[in-house]
């Protein structure tokens, strides 16, 4: 009672958010839940559900938790003028500066005098090395202006005649690098004030975009069968698909984002995976989507941060899933990027539920531990159902809430453990990753409470090298019957980075078992043999816009039956991003 309470005033205060703008994707077009990041670097990023440092996939594991709650601008393109030092006009201007020299020394005079700190990180004056003419200028400056305001703050005896006449020598032999200095903190400072007033003056809108075209074949798989009597053709002709995402983010505050995302994409419903073809989920490939060329609502999605910006609030009322809040902690998680295979991607148990709506927040913790919670359910523009429509843990026909805490315990590793809880009203799982059986509970049909359990893992093992492991158990208990079913899945995977010395290059190899169910009572069976998934891909960076990635993925015993043919199916993907 208590918790469908806090989540109906929960309901109610996100009443101004519309949950019914467009139409959204149905079907198979909510398996895709990956983001399009937009390519401009000073438009903010807040903190979920992205939790790794890392680039394009590189899947190197961030060395803390803590993600800064805005990417700020990177404006360092407009300085490249600066790192050019102005030309030398004598000799005497190239020469160092020695500890035996007497600027040396009566700069080390007025540091000790003033406390004035020459530029060390560690707060103290090195007196024992040379320093170019820049480094001794930029020590210079720095005691000027902690002299001045020391003087007119009358916290220090004004100076005396000998250090003002060691500081206007030093001013005038040091007359041109000062100059220089102070030329370009002017013009720092001025750039500076500019991007403030600039930067987020009422919204700021950026766009950016993803095609991904894909050739496809299959070999094997004949006369697939599923649990309940169902047969494939093992049609498997080559196929040439493609999936465009077209992005839009704004900021009304300079910390808020609203995304608006549109696709398109001519994959048949169900691809190799329909009975005409390979008859088995196992089959989905990670970009798989298909909306008939026409271009619909993928993503509607606003956040916000609060209470120190360590919480970040997440609303979605369009294609919600689990994982929108819930970081996936899976070096592959990317559609364009990154595995070729839908089990691949991420850990099943995020997907349960294919959802389309929902909310929820993150919560950095401490630097190294993050809580996560997401609700959602589908369906819930319908006002039968809606965010509190009937049955279930909030009424809804299918709903599901996830808690996940993310933690660094060294700084190479960073693991996750989830929960997560969810009705179905016909037991039904709907994660689209492993047997039939098993994503449907054994298939009763009837209402079911069901309760998942993860975890996830990634060590970078070296500066090139990523393992990462994920797994997982499902508990499917009907309610109106003693019937249960229990799932479980895993998966291992080693990738490289830059394998053969090409920056933004990828290598990885991955193997893992399909959701398979292992234990049922009360006319629920088993799957009764176990179909292995092993897949390889190697990433191919063009440029910072286009990739070709050629993989392969093959799938033993499918629907984890060892009647049916193993199926292998090749994938030569090319991704654009703008």
């Amino acid at each position: 009672m208590g918790s469908k309470l806090l989540l109906s005033l929960i309901s109610i205060f996100i009443l101004g958010l519309p949950l019914t703008w467009g139409k959204s994707a149905t079907g198979l077009t909510q398996i895709n839940s990956t983001k399009v990041k937009p390519q401009d670097k000073s438009f903010p990023h807040l903190l979920s559900p992205p939790i790794l440092q890392s680039l394009n996939n590189s899947h190197s594991v961030s060395s803390t938790v803590r993600k800064n709650t805005l990417q700020l601008a990177q404006a360092s393109d407009e300085y490249d003028d600066l790192s050019e030092l102005d030309q030398v006009n004598s000799v005497s201007q190239l020469s160092d500066i020695q500890p035996t020299d007497w600027a040396f020394q009566a700069l080390q005079s007025l540091v000790e005098r003033y406390g004035c700190i020459a530029g060390y990180p560690d707060g103290t004056y090195k007196g024992n090395r040379a320093m170019t003419r820049y480094e001794f200028a930029a020590g210079l400056n720095a005691c000027l202006d902690r002299m001045t305001e020391l003087i007119d703050r009358s916290t220090v005896d004004l100076a005396s005649r000998e250090d003002m006449a060691s500081v206007q020598r030093l001013v005038e032999e040091f007359a041109p690098e000062l100059a220089t200095l102070r030329g370009r903190i002017d013009v720092l400072e001025a750039r500076t004030a500019e991007l403030e007033a600039n930067r987020f003056n009422g919204t700021t809108t950026i766009f950016g975009g993803e095609v991904i075209f894909g050739l496809t074949n299959g070999f094997g798989g004949e006369d697939v069968v599923n649990a309940f009597g169902g047969r494939g053709e093992g049609d498997n002709n080559t196929i040439f698909n493609y999936l465009v995402r077209l992005q839009t983010a704004t900021t009304f505050t300079g910390k808020d984002r609203l995304r608006i995302e549109l696709g398109a994409a001519n994959f048949s419903s169900t691809g190799f995976a329909g009975s005409q073809s390979f008859n088995t989920d196992m089959a989905i490939l990670s970009y798989q989507t298909n909306t008939d060329d026409e271009f619909q609502i993928f993503k509607l999605e606003y956040r916000f941060p609060a209470f120190g910006d360590r919480v970040v609030f997440t609303f979605r009322p369009v294609n919600f899933s689990l994982n929108s809040v819930l970081t996936a902690n899976s070096p592959y998680f990317d559609a364009g990027r990154g595995s070729i295979s839908r089990f691949t991607d991420s850990s099943p148990i995020f997907k349960i539920g294919r959802l389309d709506s929902g909310l929820g927040f993150d919560w950095l913790i401490t630097d190294k531990v993050r809580l996560q919670v997401a609700y959602g359910t589908r369906d819930s523009e319908n006002p039968g159902n809606g965010l509190t429509g009937q049955g279930g843990i909030t009424d809804a026909g299918h709903s599901a809430m996830g808690v996940q805490f993310l933690t660094v315990p060294f700084d190479n590793v960073l693991t996750g453990v989830t929960y997560i809880n969810a009705y179905s009203e016909d037991g039904y799982l709907d994660t689209f990753t492993g047997s039939l059986n098993a994503d449907t509970s054994g298939g009763l049909g009837l209402p079911a409470n069901i309760n998942a359990v993860g975890g996830t893992v990634q060590w970078r093992v070296w500066e090139k090298i990523t393992l990462g492991a994920w797994g997982g158990w499902v508990f499917t208990n009907y309610i109106n019957s003693d019937a249960h079913a229990t799932s479980n899945t895993y998966l291992f995977s080693v990738g490289m980075s830059d394998p053969f010395g090409r920056e933004g290059d990828l290598f990885a190899v991955l193997f893992g078992k399909p959701l398979k169910l292992v234990d049922g009572d009360n006319g629920i069976e088993e799957d009764e043999n176990t179909s292995y998934h092993i897949e390889t891909f190697y990433r191919y960076k063009v440029n910072d816009y286009i990739t070709i990635t050629p993989g392969v993925f093959v799938v033993t015993n499918p629907e984890h039956n060892e009647d049916n043919e193993t199926i292998v199916i090749g994938v030569l993907r090319t991704t654009f991003r703008f």
